[in-house]
């Protein structure tokens, strides 16, 4: 272990500064007035000991003692070890450690309008994620901006999960998180008997300064390295992912009634006796939505969209409800769920399980033959399934126009064909990337992967819940009484315009591969459909469309009613699955709450709670994907020293990604170790290329790979280019 050892001795030295061999002018007050004098200089030990004449090793020693000793009480700011400065007028700033790499990393303050650079030594023990307090100075050597942390006010990662490593007397603990690069040291007696590479979680008990290696205990031992539950609950506790529900929440769901009070049913309309079913995956259990379909005499037909009435069990300042707005959203990993509600509620009374009578938030609609709303209705309602389709029975269905609810079926794919043909003219843009999912066996090995398909009965489900989503948000929107008042507060899923300089790289990346991509935003959408027809069933299908919208803004939710760019709505909310995403939850109560007539809510609060939601859900994001990678990585261990093709999908400063066609997975060829010529990256260009030869290797290039080697510790997967 690195440690300081001798800082408590030279802050002592400090104490016999007045017999020390330093000409008796030099006190701390005279070298604090010295750096005063210019605060913004900073001087070395040389040069302060020349303006007070001290010479010989032993007196410039001590100097530095006292120096240290200055610094550390925050009289004077040290860099480096090497350069010391005045305090006067230097600003303290807080911020968050973004550490990219062992070298260096950068803090990003609200309160600067640039990310700082920050090397490593400067950190002075904060890791990634920790809230620190620092000075800016101008370095020297490279004319910019640096960072020094001054002290650490907030540790983000106090447990942290990885890899324990045992040797004779000791043992090192190395975190999963790749952006943490500290061992820490654990002692033998601290191991809860843990095996050598064993997943555990570890707790820091002591926090190293001056870049040694921190301290800690393991407090729980998950499992060996490569078994899947160990790997699956370490991905889950590195995203902050609980295990388990709380005691006391389980008991507060298991309390709530499960059947429904008569007079609730009669506060409601009931639609019972309307032809109901569900459509979902074959595996899930948490059914949230159902449509129903009615004829009417009119020759129009009334449509409606069932949404569990989560918020009649879930209720404001209970136990149930913190819980659930603290996970935010369900999240849905490579071989598990980890549910935003307890099993009682998610898959049992809020489910709509089909013969079951079952309270409902519902957005009722007529549609004429062209699908436009003639009238809408929006309230809670009792419904009863009739029917449990799974997205391929309600295909074969669709496909053969025989079997059950066959007629309605038809009818509402027929609805749901004008309503996208009508999104599509109004702006909306089509995204179909395809997605792959494991087949894994008892034991959670991944035995090959499969295509999820979107056929017909998947984009009818998904054309009625946009079309509530935009109906709710437009209904609230609008319920003002004079367009000149204030929106009331509503909880928006938005989309902003995409970045200019990134939809431009695009089109030039785009018109390289001989396709032509506006980046004129307004005819934006036109020219993405256009291209999506263009492109598929082509090679290049995959890269130009992931590639299309990485250009694209980040959905979000807000209370700011900006729209939804992608879609091509006005005004656009989550409402759809309440069991699964607390922002729909929150649609339920606003909703409720104006069709009850009341004036607007507080918007502050819930654009608090707008903003959680959206971290959640970014954190839910990164933990699916690395559940994902990881489940790649085992499952590439396979082809170990194989040759596969693939195509350039990524460009990066330090290599190039590839998407093998085979497999469907991601690895990466590092630039040095591409064999013939020393390689570089083209940013404008995003590009790599051969500095002598000038062979360039671009996106959506073809390439003949080897499978080099796998890391499941990173979830790495190094490939060589095959010449």
């Amino acid at each position: 272990m690195k440690r300081d050892k001798n800082k408590n001795r030279k802050l002592r030295n400090n104490n016999r500064f007045s017999t020390s061999k330093i000409t008796g002018v030099v006190t701390p007050n005279t070298i604090v007035n010295l750096l005063d004098k210019k605060p913004q200089q900073r001087y070395s030990v040389n040069q302060i000991a020349k303006y007070f004449k001290v010479s010989g090793s032993l007196p410039k020693k001590e100097l530095k003692i006292v120096l240290e000793s200055l610094a550390a009480q925050g009289s004077i700011l040290q860099f480096s070890t090497k350069y010391y400065q005045s305090a006067k007028n230097i600003v303290h700033i807080t911020g968050t450690v973004d550490h990219v790499n062992p070298n260096f990393g950068y803090i990003i303050s609200e309160s600067l309008e640039n990310d700082v650079w920050v090397s490593t030594r400067n950190l002075k023990g904060a890791i990634h994620g920790d809230e620190v307090e620092f000075v800016v100075y101008e370095s020297e050597k490279k004319g910019r901006d640096e960072a020094e942390v001054k002290r650490v006010l907030y540790r983000k990662n106090t447990q942290m999960v990885g890899r324990i490593e045992l040797s004779t007397r000791y043992a090192f603990f190395v975190p999963n998180n790749r952006k943490i690069y500290t061992d820490i040291f654990v002692s033998k007696a601290d191991t809860m008997e843990a095996a050598h590479a064993d997943r555990v979680i570890v707790e820091v008990t002591d926090w190293a300064v001056n870049n040694g290696n921190p301290e800690g205990k393991v407090i729980k031992v998950l499992g060996a390295s490569g078994n899947n539950d160990a790997e699956i609950h370490a991905i889950m506790f590195e995203y902050g992912l609980p295990f388990e529900f709380p005691e006391d929440v389980e008991a507060a769901a298991d309390r709530i009634p499960e059947v429904i009070p008569k007079e609730e049913i009669a506060k409601r309309r009931d639609l019972r006796s309307v032809t109901t079913f569900t459509i979902d995956p074959e595996n899930a259990k948490d059914f949230d939505d159902a449509l129903s379909i009615q004829k009417l005499e009119n020759g129009n037909w009334e449509i409606g969209i069932h949404i569990a009435d989560v918020t009649h069990y879930v209720r404001p300042k209970t136990k149930i409800e913190e819980e659930a707005y603290q996970r935010a959203t369900s999240v849905y990993l490579v071989d598990r769920v980890v549910p935003m509600l307890p099993e009682k509620l998610s898959n049992k009374l809020c489910s709509l399980r089909p013969h079951e009578d079952k309270l409902c938030f519902s957005a009722i609609f007529e549609l004429n033959e062209e699908a436009h709303i003639v009238q809408k209705w929006f309230g809670r309602t009792t419904i009863h399934s009739d029917h449990r389709f799974t997205y391929e029975q309600a295909q074969e269905v669709i496909e053969s126009k025989e079997g059950n609810y066959a007629e309605e079926l038809e009818l509402l794919n027929t609805l749901a064909y004008k309503l996208k043909n009508d999104r599509y003219n109004n702006g909306a843009i089509s995204f179909e990337s395809v997605e792959f999912y494991f087949q894994l066996d008892e034991d959670g090995t991944p035995l090959g992967m499969q295509p999820k398909e979107r056929k017909d009965a998947h984009k009818l489900i998904e054309e009625f819940m946009l079309m509530a989503n935009r109906e709710v948000a437009t209904f609230v929107y609008k319920n003002r009484k004079k367009e000149s008042d204030e929106p009331k507060t509503m909880v928006y899923r938005t989309h902003d315009l995409p970045d200019q300089e990134r939809l431009e790289s695009f089109a030039f990346f785009a018109k390289r591969l001989g396709y032509n991509v506006s980046t004129n935003r307004e005819s934006l959408a036109k020219s993405l459909n256009k291209l999506n027809v263009e492109v598929e069933g082509k090679p290049e299908q995959n890269i130009l469309e992931s590639q299309a919208i990485r250009v694209m803004a980040k959905a979000k939710y807000t209370t700011e009613p900006i729209g939804h760019y992608g879609l091509g709505f006005a005004h656009y909310t989550h409402f759809t699955s309440p069991i699964r995403r607390y922002p729909d939850m929150m649609a339920h109560r606003l909703l409720q709450h104006y069709l009850e007539g009341n004036g607007s809510v507080e918007r502050a609060p819930y654009e608090e709670k707008c903003k959680h939601s959206s971290e959640m859900e970014k954190r839910a994001a990164d933990a699916e994907r690395a559940s994902i990678k990881y489940k790649q990585v085992e499952f590439m261990q396979k082809f170990l020293n194989e040759e596969m093709e693939g195509f350039v999908s990524g460009t990066t400063e330090w290599g190039m990604f590839v998407e093998l066609k085979e497999t469907k997975c991601e690895g990466m060829i590092r630039l040095a170790a591409i064999p013939g010529d020393y390689y570089y990256f083209d940013e404008e260009n995003m590009q790599i290329v051969g500095r002598k030869t000038g062979v360039t290797y671009m996106l959506g290039d073809d390439v003949k790979v080897k499978v080099f080697a796998t890391n499941l510790d990173k979830r790495t997967i190094d490939l060589a280019l095959v010449l």
